[in-house]
C-alpha cells in the first residue's frame, strides 16, 4: 500500500461530495466561523461553459469531463437492455447536469415518511424548509420564500406546440396550473426552474461559491474517497485518493456522507457497513452489519413517446438549420432568452394513470424536440416527446460494489418493471399519452406516433413490452441508505440521518429517502440537506452543553 499522508488542518466535520446535499451541509455548517469543514469532491471545478449555459445538458451528460458514466446491469424489466446512468462529477453534482426542474412532490409524500415513524419529516415541516431555502421569482408568499439562496425562475421561451399539448390536457379534464409546488401538484403548466437570467442556477452556484469565501471552509477537488476510518464503531474520519497520493483526514466531530445514491452506497460498502454476507463475499471485515445499505433503490422510470408533427416549429429543425443555430446563439447572447436557456422538458402535466388513484400517479415531460437518446443528434424531422412516469413505482433495486477499488464502476440493478402494478401503471400511461395527443387541440398539427408507433396495440401485454422497449430512466435514484425507525431491518439512518449503530456518521443525500417523491428529486434533495444540516447543528450543541 502506497503511505497515506495525514491532511494538514484540524476540521470539525468531513462532508465527502460537494453535490446537491453536500453544497448546503458546507454552507450551514460553516457559517459558524468557530467550525472548521473539510469539503471533498472526486469531481473537479465547474469552470465549463455548459456547465452554465442551460442547454449544456445536451453536452454534459455522457461526457467524462462531467459525468461519471455510470450504467445499469442488463435489466429484464427493459427487455434485456442496459441503461446509461449519468451522475454528475463536479462541484453541484448532478445539479450542475440535470434538468433545472423545481420540484417538491405532494404533501402526502412527507406525511407518509411521518407515519412510518420518521418525527420531523410531516409535510408542514419539510415544506416550511422548502419555503425557507426559496429565492422564488413570486416572492414572499403562502408558499414560497425570497430570502434563500435556491434561485426558482419562470422559463424564458415558449413553444406553440408545448401550448397546444397544455390545451389538449385540459380538454382531457386536467386542470391548468401555474405552481406546481404547493403541495397538490396535479394539473398542466410549465415548470419553473432554478435558473438565474438564463444562466443554470446549480448548488453550488447557490449554495457552496459564497460559502468558500469563508476560511474555515476547505475545499478539496479532485478527492477520490477510498473509506471511512472508524476507530471502533465511531467514524472518525476518511481516507481519499488524489493525483497518485493516499491522504487521510480526521474529523473531531463527525463525518457525513453527501454522495448520492451511488456514491454514498460506495463508500460504506468499502468501508465495511453493510450487508454482512456480500461484504464477506468481497473480503472486506464487516464493521457494521446494515443489510439495507444499497437497498431500496427506487427512480422513475419513464416512456418516451415520440410524435411527429406538422405546420409547427420544434427545435428538431432549427437545431439542423446553421441560420437557426445562429440566431439561438445570438438571441441568448443579446438576451439570455430562446432555445439555449431551455430546460430539457418546458411543460408538465401531472394526471392519474385510472380512476383508481386518489391523487396524480404519473407526471409527464414534454419537450419540443426529438433524439434516439441523450447524445445523439436530435431528429431531422419535426416532432416532440411527450414521456410519463410512474411517480411512486413498487420496484426496488440495489446498488453495490463491485471491487474493494473506488476506481472499479458499481453494480447497479433498479429492476425496473419488476412488479405487476408497476407494468399495468406503464402501459395505462401509454394509454393516457394516446387519448392527450388525439384531442382536438392537437389536430391541426396532426401527431403521428412514431416511437413506439401504431404497431403497438393498446392490449396491456402490448404495452407493457413497448414499456420496457422504449422505457429510460429520468435520472432520481433515491433510497439506497433509507431513514427508518430501529425496529427496520433495511434501515440505514434514523430521523435525524445518524447511521443507525455507529457513532459520528450521517448519510445526508436522496439516499436516505425512504419512499421516492413524487415528482423530480433533486429538490427535495435540497431540502434533505438543510434539515439534516440543522440536526447535525443542533446536535453539535447539545454535546457541547453537555
Amino acid at each position: 500500500m502506497d503511505q497515506v499522508q495525514l491532511l494538514d488542518g484540524e476540521y470539525d466535520y468531513i462532508i465527502a461530495g460537494a453535490g446537491s446535499a453536500g453544497c448546503v451541509v458546507a454552507n450551514r455548517l460553516s457559517a459558524d466561523p468557530k467550525t472548521r469543514v473539510l469539503l471533498l469532491e472526486a469531481g473537479g471545478q465547474d469552470n465549463w461553459i455548459w456547465f452554465h449555459i442551460p442547454v449544456g445538458y445536451l453536452f454534459a451528460i455522457g461526457n467524462p469531463r462531467s459525468d461519471w458514466m455510470f450504467q445499469t446491469e442488463p435489466e429484464p424489466g427493459l427487455n434485456g437492455r442496459s441503461l446509461k446512468y449519468p451522475r454528475g462529477k463536479v462541484i453541484g453534482g448532478s445539479s450542475a447536469i440535470n434538468a433545472m426542474i423545481s420540484m417538491r412532490g405532494q404533501r402526502q409524500d412527507y406525511d407518509n415518511w411521518r407515519q412510518l415513524g420518521l418525527t420531523g419529516w410531516s409535510a408542514d415541516e419539510v415544506f416550511s424548509a422548502f419555503k425557507r431555502l426559496d429565492n422564488h421569482f413570486l416572492g414572499e408568499t403562502e408558499h414560497h420564500g425570497a430570502k434563500g439562496e435556491w434561485r426558482v425562475e419562470e422559463p424564458r421561451l415558449r413553444w406553440d406546440i408545448l401550448d397546444a399539448v397544455r390545451d389538449a390536457a385540459v380538454e382531457m379534464g386536467i386542470p391548468q396550473t401555474s405552481d406546481f409546488n404547493t403541495g397538490n401538484n396535479e394539473g398542466v403548466g410549465y415548470f419553473h426552474v432554478n435558473q438565474k437570467r438564463g444562466l443554470r442556477w446549480s448548488a453550488a452556484r447557490g449554495f457552496l461559491k459564497p460559502a468558500l469565501r469563508r476560511p474555515n471552509l476547505r475545499l478539496e477537488t479532485h478527492a477520490n474517497i477510498d473509506r471511512l476510518i472508524f476507530d471502533g464503531r465511531r467514524a472518525s474520519g476518511i481516507r481519499f485518493v488524489r493525483g497518485g497520493k493516499t491522504f487521510e483526514a480526521r474529523a473531531k466531530r463527525e463525518v457525513i456522507l453527501c454522495a448520492g445514491s451511488i456514491g454514498s452506497i460506495e463508500i460504506l460498502q468499502r468501508s465495511g457497513v453493510g450487508d454482512p454476507a456480500f461484504l464477506q463475499s468481497l473480503g472486506i471485515p464487516v464493521q457494521l452489519a446494515r443489510e439495507g445499505v444499497g437497498r431500496n433503490l427506487q427512480d422513475h422510470l419513464q416512456q418516451r413517446m415520440i410524435y411527429k408533427v406538422s405546420g409547427v416549429k420544434t427545435l428538431n429543425e432549427t437545431y439542423h438549420s446553421l441560420v437557426g443555430r445562429a440566431l439561438m446563439g445570438a438571441e441568448y447572447a443579446m438576451f439570455q432568452t430562446g432555445p439555449l436557456t431551455m430546460a430539457p422538458s418546458q411543460l408538465g402535466i401531472f394526471t392519474r394513470s385510472d380512476a383508481m388513484h386518489d391523487r396524480a400517479n404519473i407526471q409527464f415531460h414534454v419537450q419540443p424536440l426529438s433524439l434516439d437518446k441523450f447524445g445523439d443528434p436530435l431528429h431531422k424531422f419535426r416532432a416532440i416527446t411527450v414521456s410519463a412516469c410512474n411517480l411512486r413505482p413498487t420496484s426496488r433495486g440495489m446498488v453495490h460494489i463491485r471491487s474493494t477499488d473506488f476506481r472499479d464502476k458499481p453494480v447497479i440493478k433498479p429492476n425496473y418493471l419488476s412488479t405487476d402494478e408497476d407494468r399495468r401503471v406503464a402501459a395505462d400511461a401509454i394509454r393516457v399519452t394516446r387519448r392527450l395527443m388525439g384531442q382536438q387541440a392537437l389536430s391541426k398539427y396532426a401527431p403521428d406516433e412514431y416511437v413506439p408507433g401504431p404497431k403497438v396495440s393498446n392490449d396491456t401485454a402490448d404495452l407493457a413490452k413497448a414499456a420496457g422497449d422504449i422505457g429510460t430512466t429520468i435520472f432520481h435514484p433515491v433510497g439506497t441508505a433509507k431513514m427508518g425507525i430501529s425496529t427496520d431491518p433495511m434501515a440505514v439512518v434514523d430521523e435525524r440521518l445518524k447511521v443507525h449503530g455507529a457513532g459520528g456518521l450521517r448519510v445526508v443525500d436522496a439516499s436516505v429517502m425512504p419512499n421516492i417523491t413524487s415528482g423530480n428529486t433533486n429538490t427535495p434533495t435540497i431540502m434533505i440537506a438543510e434539515k439534516g444540516a440543522g440536526y447535525i447543528i443542533e446536535d453539535g450543541r447539545s454535546s457541547f452543553n453537555t
